[in-house]
């Protein structure tokens, strides 16, 4: 897995199972997945990525791709044969050249547009041939370093096609792992150490000019496994043998590195009187046994001596540049040449506008993530390379995250973009240079936020009045105003009318001179282009004009600049307006607050409410959208519903239609069958007619065998059943006897019972009777002492009476029993007889007899629901007795008490409760005592016989349902007729 960090992009790299190789391109911010990029059938060792960004060149031992990293897509590929082999294809910095290494020692130069050879590399020279596996180039693309299995490194100048210089590292050095050249923030890119990783693990770096060894890292017992140093220069991270990971200062390693570069302005001196030699005309190699010969001719060949500057002292300090620039002599270059070297100038604008680097600051700016306000950026300005529109957002982002008000400006993108393209490569400096041009060039740019900067126009309408009255008029004839005329250059700091080479000339100039001069290029622009401007007469054509590139020379623009900044009087003189040139805070970002806070808080607040109305409505477009997407799978649902039951249908019928089809030729076959069956059936009709016939006539005959032995077996038969139903007539006897004594044995047992439960009735009665008598005549005692014996003797014969009833009720009992005994005897015979009628009829006897059994045990349920009803009236009539008879003793205990005081009333009131308590009862009479006792014992003898009565009549029912019973366990037809 290799891994190639792209400023926006990250690329990994990855074998699968078949060998086949694929590129993941993945998002650095979001960290999601991009795109995957195939087209290798071997292993990838290697990439690289274009300056721009645009391009990328993937490396396998067998062909080489290009891709657009715009579109993720193979532009071009290098197919080779397999003998030749590729060691690496790379792209050339700062350059649009592509630089192809064979396993051959070719070395070709392409062009990337149109991959035209540019040029091949000659051959290296037979006394230090080697085959070349590691390669490094220069920042600025024009150094090759080569090196392999040897202890020889070759240099190439790229320019020139040629090898210029060939260093021999120390003996031990047998081989060349890795070649990295150090990065140097002070020679433009023409770096000169160079850092050799050998095979021992020592890492040498040696200066290519001098071939001085200036440091190494590693040793042979903690040996370097690969190494890799920062964009910087500043450090240097190394994979150690043992798998640790250590991380080089530069700065500590050496201090020569970091010394400013020789001044510009160098002193030729004479060279001295004596004749040079030989030897002082060649260059030793030090570190190396190959030396370089001297060139043949020798008035090539010039003695550079840098003199020192004496006056440097007496400078003014304030022109002093933190990178050991001059202002001062910067300006007296700029105005030789009317611009910067392109080499230098990335380097002088850095110290002119001395940026701080706050590295810490910005990545707190960035880790904040892309602004809201810059969120839809791509579709206001788009951008077709990604990759300038990600560092865009980013910077405009950092921006707005800074101070509030770059959220709002609606000109920051255009004011920003140029140095943006320009620094697309480091952010950081981007960031600052914007920064820095706002904070002094832009200098109240925003105090009537959000309207154009009017006090700014004024000057610039001031000074173009000043020096050019009939260029303003005509502006003022025509409505012109300075927002037409000057706030679009302003805006856009120049990048809409010049081209790139005439605005990084004009950039120059206005970065080494006061912010007032910015003004005065805009008064100068319009001064220089006043005939075409003052031909034009409508306003569409000066809105034109002013946004679009037009036919000038920008060095005459620059040259009346410094006209107008010296002429123009100090009273209408920007300069007097504005301040001085004000630099970046070291470690953090000053506070940008010139512009009217209110404004822009209510701007924001407004801007937040309208986004939020925006998220609503968006969140409810999105639900109208997913409600009308649902709507539309369910319509699409339902159509494919209609269409699958459709085609159903269309198969339902084809299927019915070949169904009916089969069924007519089921019918047809049917219809054969059939007349092949009948006449089979006729054949087998005739044939079982002749077996039935032949079987008829067999059977006959057994039937008649069969008809003789039945009659034989009947006469057995008959014989063995009357022996055996004699035999059971007798046995029937026998049960019937068994049955009988059996149930006169249980009638005998029931009637004991009864008796016994009548007697314990009857004796309870009797008790209870001479319990209330004995009570009663205990209270009428003193009075009815004479009646005791006549009472006695009523009750005497009472008993006696009683006796006599239950022994002629046992003398009818016995009669019935031999009545039973009769008819039982001639229900036998009767049996006898009639057994074979009984037979028939036994079914019908049975249910009438369940009938019977029911009616009898429903009498009987009504005669005890009778008898039930007769003892709770006559346990009511108990209860007034004795209530009665209560009364009548607490009145006899009263009258005890006073015999002589109101005995008569006493009396006489008892009697009429007692005739108005009991109705029914015999009457007291006034008369006499003794008639009254009389008439009781009448009454309780009239109730005694209904009570016998009652008693014999349930004893009869009592019999009749034991009757019933042993008849329904029997189920004999004798008891039937008893």
């Amino acid at each position: 897995m290799w891994l190639l960090m792209a400023p926006e992009i990250v690329y990994l790299l990855g074998t699968i199972k078949e060998i086949s190789m694929f590129l993941t391109c993945m998002e650095t911010v979001t960290k999601e997945l991009v795109s995957w990029m195939r087209g290798h059938d071997s292993s990838v060792f290697s990439i690289s990525v274009h300056a721009s960004g645009r391009y990328a060149i993937t490396t396998s031992s067998d062909t080489a791709q290009l891709w657009d990293l715009d579109t993720f897509q193979r532009k071009r590929k290098l197919n080779i044969r397999q003998s030749v082999g590729i060691q690496k294809v790379f792209f050339l910095p700062l350059s649009n050249t592509i630089l192809s290494c064979f396993k051959d020692n070719s070395i070709f130069a392409w062009e990337c547009d149109t991959l035209f050879c540019k040029y091949q590399l000659p051959a290296p020279p037979e006394s230090s041939s080697i085959l070349y596996k590691v390669f490094a180039v220069t920042r600025d693309g024009r150094i090759l370093a080569a090196g392999g299995k040897s202890n020889h490194l070759h240099l190439w100048c790229l320019e020139a096609t040629q090898l210029f210089r060939i260093i021999q590292m120390p003996t031990k050095v047998r081989a060349i792992r890795h070649l990295e050249f150090l990065p140097d923030s002070f020679d433009a890119g023409s770096n000169q150490v160079l850092g050799v990783l050998s095979q021992d693990g020592i890492m040498r770096f040696v200066n290519i000019q001098t071939c001085k060894l200036l440091f190494e890292i590693g040793s042979l017992d903690e040996g370097i496994s690969s190494s890799v140093i920062s964009p910087h220069g500043r450090y240097i991270a190394s994979i150690m043998e043992n798998g640790s990971l250590n991380i080089y200062s530069v700065q500590a390693l050496t201090h020569e590195i970091n010394k400013p570069p020789p001044p510009l302005v160098k002193v030729i001196e004479d060279l001295p009187k004596h004749k040079l030699s030989s030897s002082d005309i060649k260059m030793k190699i030090t570190s190396g046994k190959v030396q370089q010969l001297a060139k043949s001719k020798e008035s090539k060949i010039q003695t550079r001596i840098l003199k020192q500057d004496l006056m440097g002292n007496c400078e003014n300090k304030e022109s002093e540049l933190s990178d050991g620039l001059n202002k001062k002599r910067l300006q007296i270059l700029l105005k030789g040449y009317g611009e910067y070297p392109t080499k230098y100038r990335m380097f002088i604008w850095r110290s002119l506008l001395q940026l701080p680097e706050n590295h810490t600051a910005f990545s707190s700016l960035i880790d904040k993530g892309t602004h809201v306000a810059f969120l839809n950026l791509q579709k206001k300005y788009p951008i077709k390379s990604r990759k300038l529109l990600r560092v865009l957002q980013r910077t405009l982002s950092a921006l707005a995250h800074w101070s509030a008000i770059f959220s709002d400006t609606p000109y920051l993108p255009l004011l920003a973009f140029p140095f943006v393209k320009l620094f697309q490569n480091n952010q950081l400096i981007c960031f600052e240079v914007v920064a820095t041009l706002i904070i002094n060039w832009c200098q109240y740019w925003f105090e009537y936020f959000p309207n154009p900067p009017i006090n700014i126009l004024s000057m610039i309408e001031n000074v173009l009045a000043f020096h050019d009255k009939e260029l303003l008029q005509h502006f003022i004839d025509h409505d012109v105003t300075s927002q037409l005329y000057a706030w679009p250059l302003l805006e856009t700091v120049f990048s809409e009318v010049l081209t790139r080479e005439e605005w990084l000339k004009l950039f120059d100039n206005i970065f080494s001179n006061h912010p007032s001069f910015l003004l005065m290029t805009v008064v100068a622009y319009n001064i220089c282009c006043r005939v075409p401007l003052l031909h034009c007469t409508f306003k569409d054509d000066f809105e034109y004009f002013f946004h679009h590139r037009n036919n000038l020379d920008i060095s005459v623009v620059i040259k009346e600049v410094y006209h107008l900044m010296e002429v123009t009087p100090a009273n209408i003189h920007p300069k007097s307006e504005l301040g001085v040139f004000v630099a970046l805070t070291k470690g953090q970002y000053p506070v940008f607050n010139q512009y009217p806070k209110f404004i822009v808080d209510y701007q924001t607040q407004e801007q937040e409410r309208i986004r939020n109305d925006e998220l609503d409505y968006l969140r409810e477009r999105q639900t109208v959208e997913d409600m009308q997407a649902e709507v539309d799978q369910q319509g699409m649902e339902d159509e494919a519903w209609y269409q699958k039951q459709e085609l159903l249908r269309k198969a339902e019928k084809t299927r019915r239609e070949m169904l009916l089809q089969e069924e007519e030729k089921v019918v047809e076959q049917q219809q054969r069958l059939a007349a092949v069956k009948r006449e089979l059936k006729i054949k087998e009709i005739q044939l079982q007619d002749a077996a039935r016939r032949h079987f008829l006539k067999l059977q006959q005959d057994q039937r008649e065998m069969e008809l003789q032995r039945l009659d034989d077996a009947i006469v057995q038969m008959r014989d063995r059943e009357i022996a055996s139903r004699a035999k059971d007539l007798e046995m029937r006897h026998l049960e019937l006897e068994t049955q009988n004594r059996v149930h006169e044995k249980n009638l005998t047992k029931n009637h004991e019972s009864v008796v016994k439960e009548i007697q314990e009735d009857a004796d309870a009665s009797r008790q209870k009777v001479g319990l209330e008598d004995h009570m009663f005549h205990k209270l009428i005692e003193p009075e009815q002492t004479w009646s005791k014996k006549t009472q006695k003797l009523i009750e005497d014969n009472l008993e006696k009476a009683e006796q006599a009833c239950l022994n002629t009720d046992w003398k009818i009992q016995t009669l019935h029993k031999q009545r039973a005994g009769l008819h039982r005897s001639a229900g036998y015979r009767e049996v006898a007889t009639l057994l074979q009628k009984n037979r028939r009829k036994e079914t019908e006897v049975l249910s009438a007899v369940m009938e019977e059994d029911a009616k009898k045990w429903k009498e009987a349920e009504e005669k005890e629901l009778h008898l039930r009803s007769e003892k709770k009236a006559s346990a009511l009539s108990d209860a007034p007795r004795k209530w009665f008879l209560k009364r009548e003793m607490s009145t006899g205990l009263e009258c005890a008490e006073n015999p002589f005081i109101q005995a008569e009333a006493h009396r006489l009131q008892n009697e009429r409760a007692a005739s108005s308590s009991f109705p029914g009862t015999s009457q007291l009479s006034d008369i006499s005592e003794t008639d009254s006792s009389a008439q009781i014992s009448l009454n309780r003898k009239t109730e005694w016989d209904s009570m016998e009565q009652n008693l014999i009549k349930k004893v009869r029912a009592l019999r009749q349902r034991l009757i019933a019973q042993a008849r329904s366990r029997g189920q004999t037809p004798h008891l039937v007729a008893t």
